[in-house]
């Protein structure tokens, strides 16, 4: 991997007296988890312990112990999220270093028992103290850790550690894995909430590398569609997946998707993944709102009264379920030929991009394998965008193959602007900061919207990003935008009032013309024809859609 220290002008590397390195122990470039040691001052941070075994924590403890220090590993460990990679070896650190004190997001801490299934969750020990997001908390003198949501899972956070000396602050931030879109359970990480921390080093996941994906609806739809055929071709279809996150956003998908409201289906769930069902709703308070008000209608996952019916999957069931056509979604390592079996229909397997499933394609019954894309991380324009919006001196990417980070750290954008790192594991990199350091100039900013096209109607989904900012009320007050082609992009322009008024600069009596005024739909200053553009949107009595149907009391 590379690490790239190229000199820039940008850049004065003054030495100022405070250590800062981070040493990876894993760096989840195959499957082998994300372990992160930091220092920063006097203070060791563990970020992570995703490792499945943590021996390579216990080198170099006997001698830092004969020189009468503390005989850790680190003075303390932050954890990101409860997925596997990141904390499957929590519970061994725990045994092994008892009294390491270990935090996390309180949803994460009543996820992390899901890491080891074989274990009786009253057996497990109290692991980590939760800690609030969004609140500076100090651990130890003069370290003080913030935690951001960050999407791709309930729980999951950045984690922001500010260390303040005489002299100055030193700041780094840990994404863990992050998501800038909102998903079904989750909402995506708000740049909003980051920008302007005035971030030293960024330790940034890379797992989809440069790859640019379509916008998460898309994503859903199409997968949708794939299922919803399936389905009417008298196939059933089998969903191996991890047990938590991607288990229910599938789950969400087919309960609230068109295509399966109301249908006469059974979607059954079996092993870990009906135990994170479980778990999700022991976290209910802590899901978006939508979440929030879906349940409050029906049951958010076991439903047998509403369709399409949802229910767990019996071990002695496995063998019939196919009889007729349905859905089964189980574990990423189950025996899917347990479900295939030759007494039931055809199968269509679905595996998701960018997740090491290990399918057997001999099976009893006709299968059919395919994939399928339901991005959980940021894509690379994402990953740039959170770069850009943070500007640090130093990039760590971490998590990925090495062929992604390859790509990313290549990219003349991050090269130009900042120190790039991708450090294999056991490899010390070393983070000096300088006290001169020149902020490259902040890019312009780029929002992602969502475009879709029905027979001759087009309908643009602008983010909140963009509708909640002040000056959107003065480019779209009138409700009516023209839009044009320039070169290959699509300008919107907002039309005023007072164009409204003057067009071709002549006055017009409002009971003359075809506008709001004297549309049979206009109420109270509101559109209220669902055909409308301006559907449910506050409109001038001077302005116009093709929907425009004339009033009965203004027609002679």
């Amino acid at each position: 991997m590379r690490d790239n220290l190229s000199a820039s002008s940008r850049f004065d590397t003054e030495e100022t007296g405070v250590e800062l390195n981070c040493f990876p122990y894993s760096v989840q470039h195959d499957d082998e988890g994300v372990c992160l040691l930091v220092k920063i001052g006097p203070h060791r941070i563990l970020l992570d312990c995703g490792m499945e075994n943590i021996s390579s924590l216990h080198k170099g403890l006997t001698k830092s112990a004969r020189r009468g220090s503390s005989p850790l590993p680190a003075d303390v460990v932050l954890l990101s999220h409860a997925h596997p990679d990141h904390a499957r070896g929590v519970l061994a650190l725990h045994k092994a270093f008892p009294l390491l004190p270990i935090y996390a997001s309180e949803v994460t801490t009543k996820l992390l028992p899901l890491n080891w299934p074989e274990q009786n969750f009253k057996e497990i020990p109290q692991l980590c103290h939760a800690l609030p997001l969004r609140s500076p908390i100090e651990l130890q003198e003069g370290l003080v850790v913030e935690l951001f949501p960050s999407g791709h899972l309930p729980g999951a956070v950045a984690i922001l550690l500010t260390y303040t000396t005489e002299q100055r602050s030193y700041k780094v931030l840990y994404t863990g894995d992050f998501f800038l879109s909102n998903s079904r359970l989750v909402e995506g990480l708000r740049l909003e909430e980051l920008r302007g921390l005035d971030v030293n080093v960024l330790i940034i996941e890379g797992t989809y590398g440069t790859s640019r994906h379509p916008h998460r609806r898309n994503q859903e739809n199409q997968l949708a569609e794939r299922i919803n055929r399936a389905i009417a071709e008298y196939n059933s279809v089998l969903l191996p997946t991890p047990a938590l996150g991607l288990g229910q956003e599938l789950l969400m998908l087919l309960r609230s998707h068109h295509h399966f409201t109301g249908r006469d289906l059974d979607i059954w769930v079996d092993g870990t993944v009906a135990k994170g069902c479980d778990a999700y709703l022991e976290l209910l308070p802590y899901l978006p709102p939508s979440v929030q008000n879906f349940a409050r209608h029906q049951p958010l996952f076991w439903d047998e009264r509403v369709r399409p019916r949802v229910r767990r999957l019996q071990p002695e069931q496995r063998v019939v379920v196919g009889n007729s056509p349905c859905i089964v979604l189980t574990d990423s390592t189950a025996d899917l030929g347990e479900y295939c079996q030759a007494n039931t229909g055809p199968w269509l397997i679905l595996v998701p991009e960018k997740i090491d499933i290990k399918v057997n394609k001999q099976y009893l019954a006709p299968t059919t394998v395919e994939s399928y894309l339901l991005a959980q991380h940021s894509d690379g324009p994402g990953t740039t965008q959170l770069i850009h919006n943070l500007r640090p001196q130093h990039v760590l990417f971490v998590h990925g193959s090495p062929a992604y980070l390859a790509d990313l750290t290549s990219l003349e954008e991050l090269q130009n602007r900042y120190h790039i790192h991708s450090p294999a594991a056991n490899t010390l990199v070393e983070l000096p900061i300088g006290d001169t350091f020149v902020q490259p100039a902040a890019p312009e900013t780029n929002y992602e919207g969502e475009l879709t096209e029905l027979e001759t109607v087009i309908t643009i989904t602008l983010p909140e990003a963009i509708t909640e900012d002040p000056r959107w009320r003065e480019f779209a007050d009138t409700g009516l935008i023209e839009a044009r082609w320039q070169g290959e992009e699509i300008v919107l322009r907002g039309l005023s009032q007072r164009e409204l008024l003057n067009q071709s600069g002549d006055r017009y009596n409002l009971s003359d013309v075809d506008c709001c005024g004297t549309c049979r739909h206009q109420r109270g200053q509101r559109c209220w024809n669902p055909a409308s553009p301006l559907y449910n949107f506050k409109v001038t009595l001077e302005g116009y859609c093709p929907a425009f149907e004339r009033s009965s009391t203004t027609e002679s």
